[in-house]
């Protein structure tokens, strides 16, 4: 296809060309059934494979332990927000969590609405540019868990560190899902929408672990019980089928290229072509973020005046580069460059930028 642009959105996200087409010619009549899968029964056998291959690759592709379950649950990762707090704490418990931008600040509210919980760090004075050292993390005694947000959309700034804490972490991976290995042994539970690296909305994908599951509340409503899911292997109702379906062969183009070890190599590379194009403009484009915190899936950052912003983000698009407007939140521009980014995007922002400059500067 020669008009497809570059997709800078914040989420949902590009996805790989390959897997929208593969999904494309299977779309109308799934296998030689006559009809599309997301037509047919999620008790059938063709879903039940396409459901249980998802499951696996997930666990292999993130090398999740065995000792944590996979669960496809909707809602998003807002959900969990609440299911958190809500399957986990119990009373005399408190949840630790690390205020790092605004959707660690949605965390926390929900969660207030249900436990015990508290800032253990917050860098909201600081307008959250940066992610905190551990020795700056604060934890109460009687704390069961630390919520942490690896990677923040809004604010384009990532946990590049993991912090050492004495109690279990609970992390919101949306931003950065399955783009870097992780320490699982740190965590109970990881959790993320499947917008932005994973495939379309319309599902948070859950790992937690076992132990966890075994001594959840079960007062609350059965869907919001992680136990429930996991005895029913995400099908306790009818699931997302559509975005499970397409998450499955995302995770399948992953594994192709090599998995988390390629990938992370790509988006250090392809943020760090951003990133010099900034530090060498000689100030006049800028990123708030601390160096050491700079997201390497959202790569925010400023020109001089907003009139040259309107301008910029006016130009990209008509050059084919998309969604490059900031979060209303905060303004400026971002560029979303998840996994299925290709270098070429990048590059061709990168000299546009390079451009731009040297025709406004």
């Amino acid at each position: 296809m020669t008009n497809r642009v570059y997709n800078f959105c914040a989420g949902p996200c590009t996805l790989p060309l390959e897997v929208l087409e593969e999904a494309q010619q299977e779309f109308v009549d799934y296998h030689g059934t006559g009809m599309s899968l997301i037509e047919m029964t999620h008790r059938g056998p063709e879903y039940e494979a396409v459901h249980n291959e998802a499951v696996e690759l997930a666990r292999e592709i993130y090398g999740a332990p065995d000792d944590f379950d996979v669960l496809f649950l909707q809602g998003g990762a807002t959900l969990q927000f609440a299911m958190i707090p809500m399957n986990i704490l119990k009373p005399g418990e408190k949840g630790a969590y690390i205020g790092s931008g605004a959707w660690a600040s949605g965390a926390f509210k929900d969660a207030q609405k249900y436990g015990d919980v508290y800032f253990a760090w917050d860098g909201k004075a600081e307008g959250y540019t940066r992610m905190p050292a551990s020795n700056e993390i604060e934890l109460q005694p009687g704390t069961r868990y630390l919520h942490i947000t690896s990677n923040e959309t809004i604010g384009g700034i990532r946990m590049t560190e993991w912090p050492e804490v004495d109690v279990p972490m609970i992390a919101d991976m949306s931003s950065d899902y399955m783009s870097r290995p992780i320490p699982w042994e740190k965590f109970d539970l990881v959790y993320g929408g499947a917008q932005k690296n994973l495939g379309p909305a319309g599902a948070a994908l859950v790992f937690v672990r076992k132990s966890v599951l075994a001594d959840c509340n079960t007062d609350i409503g059965e869907y919001l019980r992680y136990s429930v899911h996991a005895e029913k292997n995400s099908l306790f109702n009818t699931p997302p089928v559509f975005t499970i379906y397409m998450i499955g062969k995302v995770l399948k183009w992953m594994k192709a290229k090599g998995g988390l070890s390629v990938i992370e190599q790509e988006a250090a590379q392809k943020a760090g072509r951003l990133y010099d194009v900034i530090d060498n403009s000689g100030g006049w484009y800028s990123c708030p973020v601390a160096t050491e915190n700079r997201s390497h899936m959202n790569v925010v950052f400023r020109l001089p005046s907003e009139d040259l912003e309107k301008k910029f983000i006016k130009e990209a698009d008509a050059a084919g580069m998309k969604n490059l407007k900031g979060h209303r939140s905060v303004g400026g521009c971002r560029a979303s460059i998840y996994n299925a980014m290709p270098y070429e995007g990048v590059e061709a922002l990168a000299q546009f930028m390079e451009q731009f400059r040297k025709d406004n500067g």
